[in-house]
C-alpha cells in the first residue's frame, strides 16, 4: 500500500526485508470497521442466508463448550486454542483497522470497534480466540455484543475505547496492560527472560507511514505514549533458551516474536500449540497471504528461521 502506509503495512515491508520467513506485524487488531460499536462487518443486505460472522461466534462458542474447555478449573488458553483450531483456514487480511481513517474518519474521535471472525491478522486472531473463550465461559447464548465487549477490553488501554491513541499499538504494552488488569500473566521473568530496555519509537520515527499521525495532537500523544513505555520492562526469552523452557509453555499461551529492528518490540503474535504428540508448535495467522494455520515447524525452529529475531515474549490468558 503506497502512501500513506499503515503501521502494519510498514512493518510487513520491514520484516519482509529483514527476515527469511516473512512474518506479520505487531499490534492493532483488524477486521471490518463498523459504524456502530460491536457490530459485525458490513454485508450486502440483499445477500441470502445468515451472517457468517455471527454463525462462527455461535459455532465456535459451542465448540469450546462441547469440549468442556469452558470449565473454570481449566486454563483459559485451552479454550482459546480450541477456537484457533476451528479458525484454521480463515484468510489473513491486513490493513482493515485503519480503514475508517482512509474513509475520512478522525483519529481524535472515538475509534469504531473493528470486528471480524471471517478474516484475521495475527493480533485480531489472538484477541478473538481469547474473547470467544471468555464468552463460552459465561452462561447463556453468546451475543455479538458480548463478544465485542471482550474484544474492546483487550484492544484498548485500560479497556476504554476512545480515539486512535487509546489503542494498544505496541504488543509489549498489550501484554503489560493486560497483566495490570489481570487478563493475563506475563511469563517472561519466570521463564528466565532478559530485559529489553531499548526505547520504542517506531511509530513517531516513521510518521509519514501513519495517516493518523498527520494530526499534530495525535502525533504528540503517540510520542508521549512511547516515552511512557521507557519505564515498562519487556522480558524476552532469548531464542537459544526456548528449548530449555518449552516444557513450561502451554497450549494457548500467547507468543510475541521479539525483534532487533530499531524502535520496535515484536513483529508477530500467535498462540503456543501442542499437537497430539505433545510437540510445541505455533498457531497463527501468517502474513504471507495465507490462512490461519498450525506450523509444521516446532516453536524453536520457527523462531530460528526468523532473521533478526531475538526471542519470544510469553503471556498466559487468565480467567476473570
Amino acid at each position: 500500500m503506497n502512501p500513506p502506509l499503515s503501521r502494519r503495512t510498514l512493518l510487513r515491508n520491514a520484516v519482509a526485508a529483514a527476515t527469511a520467513l516473512v512474518l506479520p506485524a505487531p499490534l492493532a487488531a483488524c477486521g471490518a470497521p463498523s459504524p456502530e460499536p460491536a457490530s459485525p462487518p458490513e454485508r450486502d443486505p440483499a445477500a441470502p442466508g445468515p451472517d457468517p460472522d455471527r454463525e462462527r461466534l455461535l459455532a465456535w462458542t459451542a465448540g469450546v463448550r462441547a469440549a468442556g474447555l469452558h470449565r473454570p478449573e481449566l486454563p483459559l488458553g485451552r479454550g482459546a486454542a480450541r477456537v484457533g483450531e476451528l479458525a484454521v483456514g480463515t484468510p489473513y487480511e491486513p490493513f482493515t483497522l485503519e480503514a475508517y481513517l482512509k474513509a475520512g474518519g478522525s483519529p481524535s474521535r472515538t475509534e469504531p470497534l473493528t470486528l471480524s471472525l471471517t478474516r484475521f491478522d495475527c493480533v485480531s486472531l489472538v484477541e478473538a480466540c481469547i474473547a470467544i473463550a471468555r464468552v463460552a465461559a459465561t452462561e447463556g447464548a453468546p451475543t455479538w455484543e458480548r463478544f465485542g465487549g471482550e474484544m474492546e477490553r483487550q484492544r484498548y488501554r485500560g479497556g476504554e475505547r476512545r480515539g486512535y491513541t487509546s489503542r494498544l499499538h505496541y504488543f509489549s504494552e498489550w501484554i503489560a496492560d493486560g497483566e495490570r488488569r489481570s487478563l493475563l500473566r506475563d511469563l517472561g521473568t519466570e521463564l528466565g527472560g532478559e530485559e529489553d530496555a531499548r526505547p520504542l519509537r517506531f511509530m513517531t520515527e516513521h510518521r509519514g507511514s501513519y495517516p493518523a499521525l498527520a494530526d499534530d495532537d495525535v502525533f504528540r500523544e503517540i510520542g508521549a505514549m512511547e516515552r511512557g513505555l521507557d519505564s515498562e520492562p519487556r522480558w524476552v526469552i532469548p531464542a537459544a533458551r526456548i528449548p530449555e523452557v518449552s516444557d513450561r509453555i502451554q497450549t494457548g499461551d500467547v507468543l510475541a516474536f521479539a525483534t532487533a529492528i530499531e524502535g520496535l518490540d515484536v513483529t508477530h503474535s500467535a498462540f503456543a500449540y501442542r499437537d497430539a504428540a505433545g510437540v510445541l508448535r505455533v498457531l497463527h495467522a501468517p502474513l504471507s497471504g495465507g490462512a490461519v494455520e498450525v506450523t509444521r515447524s516446532t516453536l524453536p525452529e520457527y523462531v530460528a528461521a526468523i532473521r533478526r529475531s531475538t526471542g519470544i515474549l510469553v503471556a498466559r490468558p487468565l480467567r476473570v
